[in-house]
């Protein structure tokens, strides 16, 4: 045991104890005013909600003033009402995409999630229904799901035990379910291959941040304003930490990082460790360690 983790272990009431208090202070609507959540926050129709908040997570590298600037920008192409425009657009609505760029994401990327999400919204309700496994979901449609798994552009698999072909039973975890989004999303046959850096996997062993961020606010349910609790079929205590730089600056502080790399291993140390403290809710703590990195407090 390394001196770090001697200290997380002496000291896991006193963590527990500073960062519930932490989570008290940040998991409420004041504070994400500045924060990319506050774009699926414009809406109430679910749809609208899961793809105004799908897009403000991928996009969500850089700065929060402009991360929020570019995800209005794209509501605005899409007229205002992202549901409306993504089901019942005509091909010349698509020429107000053109020219929208963030970082490394272009319009390119963006026509192709827009025919995506047309494509699942003709057949579910939800973008739920796009991270259940088939082996999960018996009614989820088997023709878009690969005989064998997506091997990631710059290498192996991180762990045998994240191939498509071993989910056999009716369970499943994020890292399943997130391999299987994956696959499902470049299901169609003329997806660019410039695209696929936006959406990551624990195949890659990417820590998969924006995707685990989006979950979060899907699936965990409070009284406090903040996540949404839309989606019933995957639960808190399955979650993984987004891991940020912020999360991950404070979190290697309070010993509950030890990894060095930034992946998702580390992704699932920090969230195991997060479990001691809520094994129910871990990922509540992303509030806290964020919040503590943004502010400064460490």
């Amino acid at each position: 045991m390394t001196q770090i983790e001697r200290i997380f272990a002496d000291r896991q009431h006193e963590i527990k104890g500073f960062l519930d208090r932490k989570v008290d202070a940040y998991n409420r609507p004041d504070f994400i005013e500045n924060d990319p959540i506050c774009i699926p926050h414009r809406f109430t129709c679910k749809q609208d909600v899961e793809i105004a908040g799908f897009f403000a997570a991928v996009l969500a590298w850089g700065q929060r003033k402009t991360i929020i600037n570019k995800c209005n920008e794209l509501i605005h192409r899409m007229e205002g009402s992202p549901f409306d425009f993504i089901k019942n657009h005509q091909a010349s609505d698509l020429k107000s995409l053109l020219g929208f760029k963030h970082r490394t994401f272009n319009d390119t990327d963006l026509l192709y999630f827009v025919s995506f999400f047309r494509m699942h919204y003709a057949r579910y309700d939800s973008l739920e229904e796009a991270f259940i496994p088939p082996t999960v979901n018996r009614e989820f449609r088997t023709e878009y799901v690969d005989d064998f798994p997506v091997v990631p552009e710059d290498g192996a698999p991180s762990s045998p035990a994240c191939y498509l072909g071993a989910l056999t039973d009716s369970t499943f975890d994020i890292a399943q379910a997130l391999n299987h989004f994956r696959t499902y999303f470049f299901s169609l046959p003329d997806y660019p291959l410039r695209t696929r850096k936006h959406i990551s996997s624990p195949l890659q062993n990417s820590a998969c941040k924006r995707l685990n961020m989006f979950l979060r606010w899907m699936v965990r349910r409070d009284d406090r304003g903040v996540d949404f609790g839309l989606w019933r079929r995957m639960v808190p205590s399955q979650l993984v930490c987004p891991c940020d730089v912020h999360v991950e600056r404070v979190a290697r502080t309070l010993g509950l990082i030890q990894r060095k790399q930034s992946d998702w291993k580390t992704a699932c140390e920090l969230t195991g460790n997060l479990r001691l403290l809520d094994a129910d809710d871990p990922v509540k703590y992303d509030f806290a360690l964020f919040g503590l990195g943004v502010e400064g407090e460490l």
